[in-house]
């Protein structure tokens, strides 16, 4: 006969300690990563992004007191956003070239407001020599110019001083900065009455991921510029007087950008993160 094997009697199953204790640290951590965010998300320098965006998105918006320089520069945001603005009984358009040198479509914009005197001003940025020009309309436009380096902060102070001249003339409502490159692609009263018409500034702006986007932004610009608002665009725009105002009374965004932004495109992106009232067109809309 074959003797049958006894059954073996299987001890209790153990209780798997290790995998409550885990999760009862996990638990922890993120109660007390709730309970008591950090101010800076300094552990982005040791991961990558693609692991550190999504905790970040994940987790509830943390409330942070504002340093001092964010509740002045709200204060003026909010005031100068919010006050009513002279009304102009001669409305005027200021072209504000900033340039190198001379300009080598004068004739083609002197043709474009020829007919319009008392509706336009000129104001003319010349970074590297005084120009020469070709029409009568351009002369006596230049203001006081110092070098321009693109990318540098050099060129956010060349359109401010563009900016800061045409705000001396009460008449000037609309601000429209330009390139030596560009040309008017529609007539002057076509102009005129499209911004005169609308209360809205137009700047270019969008996100870029990319290395030459948010791949520029530094973790020196927390708290009062975080990544997710950091912006990119053309830097040509047609502003209002108020949002023009606004940019020349903003001390809190340009230092950050001069200070921690030295390999960005300054212009592309500071003048987006004025958080204008603004609508978005390209450019080319002259």
């Amino acid at each position: 006969m074959t003797a049958m094997p006894h059954p073996r009697h299987r001890g209790a199953a153990k209780k798997p300690m290790w995998i409550i204790v885990l999760l009862s640290l996990v638990c922890v951590a993120l109660m007390g990563a709730y309970v008591y965010p950090p101010r800076r998300y300094s552990a982005c320098y040791f991961f990558a992004s693609s692991v550190c965006t999504p905790f970040k998105d994940w987790l509830p918006a943390v409330a942070r007191e504002r340093t001092d320089e964010e509740i002045v520069s709200s204060v003026v945001i909010r005031d100068l956003l919010s006050m009513p603005m002279a009304m102009s009984k001669n409305p005027k358009i200021a072209f504000m070239f900033l340039t190198p040198g001379s300009l080598p479509f004068e004739k083609l914009w002197e043709k474009f407001l020829q007919g319009h005197d008392g509706r336009y001003s000129i104001y003319i940025h010349a970074s590297r020599e005084k120009p020469v020009h070709s029409s009568s309309l351009f002369v006596g436009r230049e203001i006081h110019s110092e070098k321009v380096v693109w990318g540098r902060i050099s060129m956010v102070d060349a359109e401010k001083r563009l900016l800061g001249n045409a705000l001396e003339d009460v008449d000037n409502q609309f601000f429209v900065l330009l390139s030596d490159s560009c040309v008017p692609l529609h007539t002057f009263d076509y102009i005129y009455n499209y911004l005169m018409g609308t209360n809205v500034s137009f700047i270019d702006c969008f996100f870029d991921p990319g290395p030459h986007g948010t791949g520029r932004y530094t973790m020196e610009m927390l708290p009062e510029i975080e990544q997710r608002d950091f912006r990119k665009g053309a830097q040509w725009f047609a502003i209002t007087r108020r949002h023009a105002l606004l940019i020349l009374a903003d001390n809190l965004y340009y230092n950050k950008f001069k200070l921690y932004c030295k390999v960005c495109s300054l212009t592309y992106a500071f003048f987006n993160l004025m958080k204008l009232d603004a609508n978005y067109a390209f450019n080319s809309f002259l």
